[in-house]
């Protein structure tokens, strides 16, 4: 099956010069092939846009509402067939899968309403006869950036917002599951969205340097790893652009003394292996403190067992596999480099047992205890289904380990202590706490963002940060004169 670009209202119909593989993680088996966008092909989709922006920036803020309620009652109408696409490229399993288009449709609900947000003030008479006033507009055409790990929820936090405020878009997803792209452009299409408004291209560095340096995009959004976020910001910014760029994780999950242990261990196995553990938002680090380390281990462990790996489309699975054979061969390694580093391997996930296809990318959920914050199983951001459990002497110990860390994505803490809680969200440099909530990615209509080595920018993801990073505030000051006010005055102008 050939996968190609989605440029000015269609499926591009060039020669790829380049082409990638797409498989089905369970089987291992290639299903597709992913045209690699070129510079130039890039040129062309940015071109689609810029020409559409001539029109779209005046479509009225019911014409582009109308579009965004089409375009959910479309997506929420075939919502099952997106989700076996994710399935069959990524791999999470269908139960995930539909709850990763049920968080999109909540981004795409929180844009139907953008025009309330896209009220400007007015001040009458801030001077004699003079009226100020703000309005916002749109950028131009931005391009969005998105990972693998979320096909359909990430650029659904970036396109409505950014369509809805005025702007045209060139989406880059992850060439390792490219189809939900196209499938969101066709839905878009078929809501009523004008041609070149919305416009895919496939790739890989070559298209997202072109996105960076190209003069015509205004804006980029970005979700990827650290290392690469920071290339995204600093390239970008250096041409000129405005920039989010969202960058990786090593969430921790504080367990208190005085916490409901059979919870914690619930929150730490769902946190830690849904997905394989491939989220931007899984808990990969529990942090014991003295003296629950032991049980915490041993219920984590009973849990573990009763795991059902396999195939995302059959029944009872609750974990797929990896999204590619050299990402499972990269978590894999991690598993020798921390028993070798002196962490205990309490589970081993090569040896879980698997309903799919022996083919296909798997490694089971992985349990460290005693790990050391100097160990690469505790700095990496391993992005699999490995759990490390550092155990720590105190509270301060605790916050402080957070602290310390690079990262400052999401964390949380688990207690019966509501003085604690609040202590522990005032005080770790985090972006995104939970309180007995282990995965907490905000609503759509707060924003999703870390602090420190997560996040380069000023803005989040989504929400009222997505409003105000896809428009810029133009402040007009007016008066109408009479004839008795005419005259020329060379004094600098003076509020009277």
């Amino acid at each position: 099956m050939r996968i190609t670009h989605w440029i000015g209202g269609k499926a591009w119909t060039g020669l790829a010069q380049r082409t990638g593989d797409v498989y089905d993680p369970a089987t291992g088996q290639v299903t597709g092939r992913v045209d690699f966008a070129s510079a130039a092909d890039v040129d062309e989709a940015v071109a689609a846009a810029a020409e559409a922006f001539t029109r779209w920036r005046h479509a009225s803020l019911a014409q582009r509402a109308n579009v965004m309620f089409a375009f959910r009652e479309l997506l929420h109408k075939r919502r099952t067939e997106l989700a076996e696409f994710i399935t069959a490229e990524h791999g999470k399993v269908l139960s995930d899968a539909a709850g990763e288009i049920q968080r999109a449709l909540e981004s795409v609900e929180f844009a139907c309403g953008i025009p309330q947000l896209l009220k400007g003030g007015f001040s009458e008479n801030a001077s004699t006869k003079v009226d100020v006033y703000s309005i916002q507009q749109p950028l131009g055409v931005v391009g969005v950036i998105s990972p693998f790990n979320f096909p359909a929820m990430v650029p659904l936090w970036f396109v409505p917002n950014a369509i809805a405020c005025g702007n045209t878009v060139v989406l880059k997803p992850s060439e390792k599951d490219p189809s939900a792209a196209n499938f969101l452009a066709e839905l878009f299409a078929d809501a009523g969205l004008p041609d070149g408004v919305l416009n895919v291209v496939h790739g890989d560095k070559e298209a997202v340097d072109r996105l960076l340096e190209h003069r015509s995009v205004r804006a980029i959004s970005f979700v990827g790893s650290t290392p690469v976020a920071r290339y995204v910001y600093e390239t970008g910014t250096r041409n000129g652009k405005r920039v989010q760029a969202l960058g990786g994780a090593k969430n921790h999950m504080v367990v208190l003394p005085d916490a409901d242990l059979d919870l914690a261990a619930d929150a730490a196995v769902s946190a830690g292996f849904g997905s394989a553990g491939e989220r931007c938002m899984a808990i990969s680090v529990v942090v014991a403190v003295d003296p629950v380390g032991d049980e915490l281990v041993n219920k984590i462990s009973e849990r573990i067992a009763g795991l059902r790996v396999g195939d995302g489309r059959r029944p009872g699975c609750v974990m797929g596999p990896l999204v590619t054979g050299a990402h499972r061969d990269k978590v894999r390694a991690y598993l020798d480099a921390g028993r070798s580093a002196g962490a205990k391997l309490v589970v081993d996930g090569r040896g879980h047992p698997v309903d799919g296809d022996h083919a296909g990318f798997w490694l089971g959920p992985t349990l460290f205890d005693h790990v050391g914050a100097d160990m690469s199983i505790y700095t990496d951001e391993i992005f699999g289904p490995v759990l490390s459990v550092v155990r720590v002497p105190s509270y301060d110990a605790a916050v402080d380990l957070v602290n310390t860390n690079p990262y400052g994505n999401g964390t949380a803490i688990f207690t019966s202590d509501g003085g604690a809680a609040r202590r522990y969200q005032n005080e770790v440099e985090v972006g995104m706490v939970g309180v007995n909530v282990p995965i907490p990615v905000p609503v759509s209509y707060y924003s999703f963002g870390g602090w420190k080595d997560s996040l380069f920018g000023d803005s989040h993801a989504y929400g009222p940060h997505g409003v105000h990073f896809y428009t810029r505030a133009k402040v007009v000051t007016s008066r109408w004169l009479d004839p008795a006010d005419r005259g020329v005055n060379l004094g600098f102008p003076q509020n009277t």
